[in-house]
C-alpha cells in the first residue's frame, strides 16, 4: 500500500533533521582527531653537539602511540555513529541529550591522549592508563545508551528500517562496555599491554563488518 500523499514532506524534515544531527557530530569529532595531531611536536633545534633530532623523535614514540591508539578509537566511533544513523529515521530531545553525552565523553579524548603519553614511562603509568581506558567505557557506555534509547520498540526508526540489523547491530555493542572493562582492568596492571590491547580493537572494529553490509544490502533490495 502506498503510503499517504503527507508523508513524504514528513520522511524528508525527518531526514534533514537526522542529517543535522550526524553533521554536527561528524564536526565535533574532526575537531576531536584535529587537537589530536596538535600534541605532535616537533623537537625544537639544539647546539648541543651531542644532540640527535633521530633520538628526540625516538623518544616521544608514547606520544605516537597514544595518537594512533586515540585516532582509531574516533575512527570507530565515526563509523558507527554513522551505522547508527542509516536505521535512524527520526529524533527527538531524549535523542539528541545522549547524543550530546556521546559528544562530551569524545571530546576529552584528546585530554587522555595527552595524560597517557606523558605519564606512559613514568610511575604513575597505571593510574593515567586507567583513566584512559576509564574514558574508553564510558564512550562505550555512551554509545550503547545512544543506540539503545533509539532502538527501544524501534520508536526512532521506520518501516524501511530492518529490524534483523537492528538486532545484529544491538548484539555486536552489547560487547562494547565489556571489552573495555577489562581493559580498564588490564591497565591498572600493564599499562603498555592495555594500549596494546585497545589499539588492536579499535582496528579490530573499524574493520568492515561483512554481515552488517550484507544486512544493509538485502534492507536497500526490498526498498
Amino acid at each position: 500500500m502506498n503510503p499517504p500523499p503527507h508523508s513524504a514532506p514528513h520522511h524528508e524534515h525527518d531526514e534533514k533533521e537526522t542529517g543535522r544531527v550526524e553533521a554536527f557530530s561528524d564536526g565535533v569529532l574532526a575537531i576531536a582527531i584535529t587537537l589530536l595531531a596538535l600534541e605532535l611536536k616537533v623537537p625544537p633545534p639544539s647546539g648541543d653537539p651531542g644532540f640527535s633530532l633521530a633520538r628526540e623523535l625516538l623518544d616521544q614514540w608514547p606520544t605516537y602511540f597514544a595518537f594512533l591508539v586515540s585516532f582509531f578509537f574516533i575512527l570507530v566511533i565515526w563509523i558507527n555513529h554513522h551505522r547508527l544513523f542509516t536505521v535512524i529515521r527520526r529524533i527527538d530531545n531524549n535523542l539528541l541529550i545522549f547524543n550530546g553525552l556521546l559528544l562530551m565523553s569524545i571530546t576529552l579524548i584528546p585530554f587522555v591522549t595527552d595524560l597517557v603519553a606523558t605519564y606512559l614511562q613514568r610511575p604513575e603509568q597505571n593510574i593515567a592508563a586507567m583513566v584512559y581506558a576509564g574514558l574508553f567505557l564510558v564512550n562505550s557506555f555512551c554509545f550503547n545508551l545512544l543506540w539503545r534509547y533509539a532502538s527501544y520498540k524501534n520508536r526512532l526508526f521506520d518501516h524501511r528500517t530492518d529490524l534483523k540489523l537492528v538486532a545484529f547491530i544491538s548484539r555486536q555493542y552489547a560487547f562494547g562496555p565489556l571489552i573495555y572493562l577489562v581493559i580498564l582492568i588490564l591497565a591498572a596492571f600493564s599499562a603498555i599491554t592495555s594500549l596494546v590491547v585497545s589499539f588492536a580493537a579499535a582496528v579490530f572494529f573499524a574493520l568492515p563488518n561483512r554481515s552488517v553490509q550484507q544486512l544493509k544490502d538485502e534492507s536497500a533490495d526490498t526498498l
